[in-house]
């Protein structure tokens, strides 16, 4: 992690200790103006590693350090990213030890860039930028804001955890599911009743969006179709919207065409009001009767198009019960045509809705069953993204 001058540097050490808590080993470099605005010890006490200056550039630690920190990283993330230091990588330039860092680096290179509006709308650093992403490199921002300066504008460094969410995306590009399109559906859908009002469930859309983490994870190219929820979406996943049950469904159908696997997390009405009521349904008025109809089976669509070219390679339902999970699960395993089930029991107070762990069984169609003890939606979303990287590497021999 390269940190250099800018006052953005104190989100520089909670990015270095949020990293750190989620298991990344961290080696920081501070160039000389990095030191003006904080110390080396700051980050070794963060990370538990050394922290690296100029100095030990010229020092005796290691015969060629740069080439070392350069081929042993994963990625180089540089973060706050000045002006200055984009000139340096555009141009080759290696007078310290971050930028001969950087040119010995044989990973991916990630920035966070961090200045004043004017700075970064210049010309001069708008080429930079454009050069560096020519290259390769990875931008991670910057946002619109106010600066130091007062002013407001494009050059304010991102939330830290934006910024993991960028390194995320990142290092999974060569994941075991590079190249491969995923869409995946999250959270409960919404049916109106009036203007006002509507029919959902205690979805919270926390597994849906675990599923879109552990696929970008994998390096896949994620469409996430996601009724209302207060999720926000991990970094790289193509959000799309979709309130009822029709709309799931049209978003499903266009977005699937061609994919390799969709994965059916949400929970997705079954019924919908006959009528929607045109203006907001008034007290005064009495208790309105309220008839349901059917509301569009997306699973059982799909399913339909099993013989059509357009149908996802793998496709992965959820099902919901609260009685018989195991019988009801393998009944809409094979009615619905699907590659994979998982089954979880909406009942259990310590996992399902609105929790962050899952207990779930996943069914396949030969009649293998896999149960997993109780464990964080991630964990689960992980071990489903691996069957569903294993069944198409399958397909593919």
């Amino acid at each position: 992690m390269g940190v250099t001058g800018s006052i953005a540097v104190y989100k520089a050490a909670d990015l270095a200790s949020k990293l750190t808590q989620a298991g990344a080993h961290v080696d920081v470099i501070l160039t000389a103006a990095a030191e003006r605005f904080i110390s080396p010890l700051t980050f070794q006490s963060l990370t538990g590693r050394k922290a690296y200056t100029d100095k030990e550039l010229w020092g005796g630690e290691s015969h060629v350090l740069h080439v070392g920190l350069g081929h042993a990283a994963d990625l180089l993330l540089v973060a706050p990213c000045t002006a200055n230091t984009l000139t340096k990588f555009a141009q080759g330039q290696a007078n310290d030890l971050l930028s001969i860092t950087a040119l010995a680096a044989q990973c991916p290179i990630l920035v966070a860039p961090a200045m004043d509006v004017g700075m970064y709308e210049h010309p001069a650093t708008q080429e930079n930028v454009r050069v560096l992403k020519e290259r390769g490199l990875h931008f991670a921002g910057p946002a619109e804001g106010r600066m130091a300066s007062g002013l407001l504008g494009f050059g304010r460094m991102i939330e830290p955890a934006e910024i993991i969410g960028h390194a995320r995306r990142v290092l999974g590009m060569r994941g075991k599911l590079a190249g491969k399109k995923i869409v995946i559906t999250a959270g409960g859908s919404r049916e109106a009743i009036d203007p006002v009002r509507f029919i959902t469930n205690r979805s919270s859309g926390k597994q849906g969006y675990a599923l879109a983490e552990a696929a970008i994870d994998m390096g896949a190219d994620v469409r996430l179709i996601s009724a209302p929820t207060a999720l926000t979406p991990p970094i790289g996943a193509n959000l799309l919207l979709a309130e009822s049950a029709e709309e799931m469904c049209e978003a499903v159908l266009a977005e699937s065409a061609g994919a390799d696997a969709l994965i059916m997390a949400a929970a997705i009405a079954d019924f919908r009001p006959e009528k929607v009521a045109e203006k907001k349904i008034k007290k005064r008025d009495g208790v309105p009767q309220i008839r349901l109809e059917a509301a569009p089976d997306v699973l059982l669509t799909v399913a339909s198009q099993m013989a059509r070219a357009s149908r996802p390679r793998v496709v992965v339902g959820f099902a919901a019960e609260s009685r018989d999970l195991v019988a009801n699960a393998a009944e809409k395993l094979k009615s619905k045509n699907l590659d994979l089930i998982v089954a979880n029991d909406i009942s259990a107070k310590d996992a399902g809705f609105d929790v962050e762990n899952n207990r779930v069984t996943l069914l396949m169609p030969e009649g293998e069953q896999e149960k997993l003890s109780l464990r964080s939606k991630f964990e689960v979303a992980e071990i489903i993204l691996s069957r569903i990287s294993s069944l198409l590497k399958k397909m593919e021999k």
